[in-house]
């Protein structure tokens, strides 16, 4: 009992002690640890006097509107991609699935592509809907005889995300090169341009699609162990896969439409959950919120301080989770059974 504590003890210590350094790194390197702490007892009293509509200094526009937006979009897209990654390996009990195999990554892709070079949506709009879009294609394609089998829908998935990426690629090409770059640096993950304003659409359908996992938590287990099983306690597992694939869609598409494409996140987190607290899904489901927002808060950190420009966080993604799933598949680590 003490040392089931300590665990969510520490999954709870951990993010907050990573955002508090998040927030003292940047371009700006003088915000140390107490002038974070001065500002902050500062804009507290502000917010308790009502005086927030007070002019604010350089330092705290960086603190408040440019930092703190960045940490709190990273945190929640890497949460949400993490669990979307548990929830799609869980149902698809195949520890190489993540939540880019429906083919949403590619379809949220085009249209925020569209979106760019054809302006009658908002980026973030468009992305969501191709998104959804491209699940439902990749289901109806796979859906046979009524039914539609796992195998066929995790190929139906790649055949449309290759034909997203062809039409992807066909936008770029007749792009000019204004908006080729913005499509270039929006598909290696884009969070740089984060603003409240994108934490604000990113925010309500993760909150709602991570609410519904924790609600199903418990069942994910029973869907990792089949249908038979499933059904032997009264859970209807087609019914509930609809459910939680959709939830899934939900998350991914909400985080792609806002900060681009993050390649492989969605499937590696998801390994290191159980790694250190095994195959559970009661506990991997907060293990991954927790673990994922860090993790992607962590790469954050690295791309924009390592070098004297910023590096796309997509970049670090796969050059870091590549040999991390490498790692996991050669040691056997990753406790799937």
């Amino acid at each position: 009992m003490q040392s089931k504590l300590k665990s969510y003890g520490l999954l709870l210590i951990l993010p907050i002690t990573v955002v508090i350094l998040s927030m003292t790194m940047g371009a700006t390197n003088f915000v140390g640890i107490s002038e974070l702490i001065r500002y902050s007892s500062s804009a507290i009293s502000k917010l308790i006097s009502g005086t927030t509509n007070l002019p604010q200094s350089s330092i705290e526009t960086i603190l408040w509107q440019v930092r703190l937006p960045r940490i709190v979009l990273t945190f929640i897209v890497g949460a949400a991609l993490a669990s979307s990654g548990n929830v799609l390996q869980a149902i698809f009990r195949n520890p190489i699935v993540d939540p880019f195999t429906l083919g949403i990554s590619s379809g949220s892709a085009v249209g925020a592509a569209l979106a760019m070079v054809v302006p009658v949506l908002s980026i973030n709009i468009s992305a969501f809907v191709f998104g959804i879009c491209a699940v439902l294609l990749t289901y109806l394609i796979s859906k046979t005889n009524v039914k539609s089998s796992l195998i066929n829908m995790v190929l139906s998935g790649m055949i449309i995300s290759g034909v997203f990426t062809a039409v992807l690629t066909l936008l770029q090409y007749i792009s000019d090169p204004y908006k080729l770059q913005m499509i270039v640096q929006w598909t290696m993950g884009n969070l740089h341009t984060a603003s409240w304003e994108k934490v604000e659409i990113a925010f309500y359908p993760i909150l709602i699609g991570l609410t519904i996992i924790i609600l199903f938590r418990w069942k994910l287990n029973l869907l990792s162990l089949g249908d038979e099983e499933a059904l032997a306690v009264g859970v209807k597992p087609g019914l509930l896969k609809v459910i939680l694939i959709g939830v899934a869609t939900l998350i991914t598409a909400a985080c792609v439409a806002a900060v681009g494409v993050i390649s492989l996140f969605g499937l590696i987190v998801p390994h290191i959950s159980r790694m250190f607290f095994g195959p559970n899904n009661e506990k991997t489901v907060w293990a991954n919120i927790s673990i994922g927002g860090t993790l992607l808060l962590v790469i954050d950190d690295f791309s924009r301080t390592v070098m004297p420009f910023e590096i796309p966080v997509g970049v670090f993604t796969m050059l870091i989770g590549a040999p991390i799933f490498i790692y996991l598949m050669r040691k056997n680590a990753a406790n799937w059974n």
